[in-house]
């Protein structure tokens, strides 16, 4: 059997790790990885699996004692195994004592984080000395599934939500031996204190009314009620599940992309007098000051025919670009827009970058999942630090 030896090589590992941003929230994923390298190393010192039989084994199993351990992010409770004759010692403690733990952090992160088995064997080499079977590092994470997924059912009647943010964005996955795009769904909310939540994500084959009516159904079987007002894009699926799903509930169309939307439409040269007369239609406090300066704008260049898809474009969506002017006004820089969810989706890019390539669909849920799930604790600690 393979000793693991832990040599640390900090100038090797420093170009090997990724940037790592692990929080409380991982603590219970970090848990059952450390559980898992103790209980291999137990098999180890054994030289016997659970409930195998052979002629060469050591000692037998004899359950587990608790022992905390103190991380950077805080103090964990560990599983320690034991054996009949006491003579087993787990190295992970030394481990700890002897080394820079951002580092056995980072990689613990990549397996949380659905990295690929080769990378994380790549780096679990560069912190232990050996390299580790494929196998072993798929069931880490299989293990770990089970914390995203948790919390990806949570109930979500605890609370009402008032406005909820909807989106999807696309990934590559690896399916049946071909790359494919998949669509992300994530749904995130304001309460009616003003703080924001993560409600759910979704990983389907593409964006469609029908997924996106089985994500809504999803949510609300977990417990979320009909919002005041869901905020998106123009997406014509996601539009109809809105309605269906959410009956009374108002569609918000993001006002950044309607007004994009709308400057794209515009000629390049003198358009200064357009532009500022379409700028000021959205910068108002009240629906009825809009609809007042948008009609002034057409009737000021409602004749130019080179403003006729401008023109155009403005009126079939406004009514729907300021829905969110009827809300209270301490909402309006919150619920105007996509921006809060564009921003979010942007940190799961950023981290999508590093891999590419999922290796599957499980492995894309359970990084975003993790993501969103630090995202959700950041969320609270804000909320902790506005009472005080």
């Amino acid at each position: 059997m393979t000793q693991i030896q832990f040599n640390l090589n900090t100038d090797v590992l420093k170009e090997a790790v990724m940037a790592s941003n692990i929080d409380t929230v991982m603590k219970a994923s970090i848990v059952l990885v450390l559980n898992a390298v103790m209980e291999k190393e137990r098999d180890e010192y054994l030289q016997a699996g659970a409930y195998e039989r052979n002629s060469i084994r050591r000692d037998y199993r004899n359950g587990y004692y608790e022992r905390d351990l103190l991380l950077s992010i805080g103090k964990v409770t560990l599983k320690v195994p034991r054996t009949r004759g006491g003579d087993f010692s787990t190295t992970v403690f030394e481990r700890y004592s002897r080394c820079d733990q951002a580092f056995i952090l980072s990689m613990l992160e990549m397996v949380v984080n659905g990295v690929s088995t080769r990378k994380v064997k790549h780096i679990v080499k560069q912190l232990c000395g050996e390299s580790v079977s494929k196998s072993f590092v798929s069931s880490l994470t299989e293990m770990l599934d089970p914390v995203v997924s948790q919390w990806a059912s949570r109930p979500l009647n605890t609370k009402y939500y008032p406005y909820i943010f909807a989106d999807a964005m696309y990934i590559k996955v690896r399916e049946h031996n071909r790359v494919v795009s998949k669509a992300v769904y994530i749904a995130t909310a304001i309460d009616e204190g003003n703080h924001r939540d993560v409600l759910g994500l979704k990983v389907a084959h593409s964006e469609s009314f029908e997924a996106w009516q089985s994500f809504f159904q999803h949510l609300q079987e977990r417990g979320l009620q009909s919002p005041k007002i869901v905020i998106s894009d123009a997406h014509k699926g996601l539009k109809a599940a809105i309605a269906k799903e959410f009956v009374g509930t108002i569609w918000q169309r993001c006002l950044v992309h309607f007004k994009r939307n709308i400057f794209t439409n515009l000629p390049k040269k003198e358009m200064d007098e357009v532009k500022f007369g379409l700028k000021r239609i959205f910068d108002v406090a009240e629906a009825d000051e809009a609809r007042r300066f948008k009609d002034e704008f057409i009737d000021r260049f409602g004749d130019n025919p080179k403003l006729e898809r401008t023109l155009r474009t403005l009126e079939e969506g406004f009514e729907d670009a300021i829905q969110f002017l009827n809300e209270p006004a301490k909402y309006h820089p919150y619920i105007r827009s996509t921006n809060s969810l564009e921003r979010l989706n942007q940190e799961v890019r950023r981290r999508e970058r590093s891999i590419r390539i999922f290796p599957n669909t499980q492995s894309a849920f359970r990084m975003i999942g993790a993501i969103l799930i630090d995202y959700t604790e950041e969320q609270e600690r804000k909320k902790i630090l506005f009472k005080k």
